[in-house]
């Protein structure tokens, strides 16, 4: 008899199973449809019109007593705060260092700025001496006879002595009273066949202590006047010596 009614309604059983199986499937479906909508909503986000400034994070404070702190019990842990404390106070040390060479390369150029300036205004304010305003006294030789001519003149303790050959002094500027310090000096000079010197150039000497008898020795030198000679070489070298008394 079961199997008679199984026979008798199997297609319809088959048929309610399949009606609710396509139901459940739809409703998965549709679930699953659902969740995979998304909905794209935008995002605000609100930032302050300033941003309060960061405080530094407070550096632990550490104890007075290293051997109150446990981690300090360990060696290991005490020899690596010795070695941080010996970098830090390496590290201050160079810092002061690199400062204070700075600090003393920085005042050395100022003092060597200082120098320069100083020197430059001292050679300013010296006052650029003129030759031909030297006013000195003059020996001529008018009238006097050729063979009465010296060439060494003495002008009290103070001589002045030079060496031209076959050539003679008409005109000889005496600067010995302008010498504030004694001293030899020695110019080289350079005469043309007319006599005047175009040329005076004084000699270093270590007797000389005041530097402006080179400038009286080279202007009298300058003004100084010989006899010409048609015969003589068109340039004639020779010296003038002068002997300064200290005043």
């Amino acid at each position: 008899m079961l199997k008679r009614i199984y026979k008798e309604n199997i297609y319809g059983v088959i048929g309610t199973l399949l009606f609710h199986i396509l139901l459940v499937g739809t409703f998965l479906l549709a679930e699953i449809n659902q969740k995979n909508e998304v909905t794209e909503e935008a995002i605000l986000i609100e930032f302050p019109e300033e941003l309060p400034p960061e405080e530094p994070e407070p550096e632990p404070e550490q104890s007075e007593n290293p051997e109150s702190s446990p981690q300090l019990n360990d060696p290991s842990a005490r020899q690596n705060q010795a070695n941080q404390l010996t970098n830090r106070a390496a590290n201050r040390s160079a810092t002061a260092s690199r400062n204070d060479f700075f600090d003393e390369a920085y005042q050395q150029e100022i003092e060597n700025a200082q120098k320069l300036v100083s020197h430059v205004n001292k050679q300013l304010s010296q006052k650029i001496v003129n030759l031909d305003d030297i006013p000195m006294p003059e020996q001529t030789t008018e009238g006097m006879d050729r063979e009465s001519i010296k060439n060494v003149i003495y002008t009290g303790e103070s001589n002045i002595e030079y060496q031209l050959e076959n050539r003679y002094h008409l005109r000889l500027p005496i600067p010995v009273y302008l010498a504030k310090g004694g001293g030899t000096v020695i110019v080289d000079i350079s005469v043309n066949r007319e006599g005047r010197v175009v040329s005076a150039k004084p000699r270093k000497s270590s007797t000389v202590r005041d530097e402006e008898i080179y400038l009286y020795a080279q202007a009298a030198a300058q003004r100084t006047l010989f006899n010409s000679d048609p015969n003589a070489p068109a340039i004639q070298n020779g010296t003038i010596k002068y002997n300064f008394i200290a005043q």
